[in-house]
């Protein structure tokens, strides 16, 4: 668990993390999205004992990083997947983080097996791809076998089944009861794999909610309904005060009733109904939504057109 309170940093006259507090809970995967320079590298650092705050605190599993006796058992963290020499071999990267706390080659074995990278053990770094740096990364942060993992960027260079297998992996690990603190810039994957979201911008959170409610569930429900004569369908519905948000033929989008009252309302002018879709928002565009005040480096589109 990673417990983070009224954290602040700044370097020099800027600003990059401003009091934020938060929770990444056991048993969940907590992604953590915000545009560039939002300072979600400079959380991470943070968290780890990279960078020390300016006001607030951070612990893992309920002590500061520094203060466990040994932290790779604690806690994983991928934050730099190049961050590796390119003249060592993957394994005997591997086996040089193991024997800062005593963990058998087995162990080291074991990791490379998982993270599917024993073919390639003794080959130098430097000729990985981003791809294979990922999966080493990855590899380093389980030898201790920790209840906390943080993964910057997982999936970047991996191919479709490379993303697969980490979605797959994160989300074993939380059904295991470990926190995962995983950050992405694909907001499908993200949709995908989290269970609650922390959106950070000019270093202030911006939301920190359950993937559902930022995708608008609840009060904001909306259907799809294919039916046989829609447009009689929507002037009953709106008769009734339901928005209509899209129409098509013989398709319409629902807004803010329950998926029953359209059927019943349907069922009552004797008209069919051959399709009812619940639909949800995607995390994109709740994304840009909440971050759309808070992008530090922009494009214009007029540039971009002329």
């Amino acid at each position: 668990m990673i417990t983070a309170e009224n954290l602040t940093k700044r370097f020099g006259a800027h600003t990059a993390v401003d009091g934020i507090s938060f929770e990444v809970r056991p048993g969940q995967v907590t992604g953590f999205l915000g545009p560039n320079g939002a300072g979600k590298s400079t959380t991470m650092r943070m968290v780890v004992g990279l960078d020390r705050p300016d006001t607030g605190s951070v612990t893992v599993n309920g002590l500061p990083f520094a203060r466990h006796g040994a932290p790779i058992t604690e806690i994983g963290a991928l934050l730099d997947a190049k961050g590796v020499h390119p003249g060592r071999t993957a394994e005997s990267h591997l086996r040089l983080l193991a024997a800062t706390h005593g963990i058998g080659r087995a162990r080291v074995d074991e990791v490379m097996e998982l993270t599917g990278i024993t073919s390639v053990a003794r080959r130098r770094v430097g000729g990985f791809s981003l791809g294979m740096h990922q999966r080493l990364g990855i590899a380093a942060t389980m030898l201790g076998d920790p209840h906390t993992l943080i993964l910057d960027e997982p999936v970047n260079g991996l191919d479709p089944e490379g993303v697969h297998w980490v979605r797959g992996f994160v989300r074993s690990l939380a059904a295991e009861g470990r926190a995962i603190f995983l950050s992405s810039h694909l907001m499908s994957e993200m949709a995908q794999t989290a269970d609650h979201i922390i959106v950070l911008g000019r270093g202030r959170i911006l939301a920190d909610a359950p993937v559902g409610d930022l995708l608008g569930g609840g009060d904001r429900e909306r259907t799809r309904v294919r039916a046989s004569d829609a447009r009689e369908l929507a002037i009953l519905l709106a008769a009734e005060g339901v928005s209509i948000a899209h129409a098509d033929g013989d398709t319409l989008e629902v807004e803010g009733v329950a998926a029953s009252r359209i059927v019943r309302v349907a069922v009552g002018a004797d008209i069919d109904v051959h399709e009812l879709v619940p639909l949800r928002g995607s995390l994109e565009d709740a994304y840009l939504a909440l971050t759309g005040d808070a992008v530090e480096y922009r494009s214009d589109p007029a540039a971009i057109a002329a």
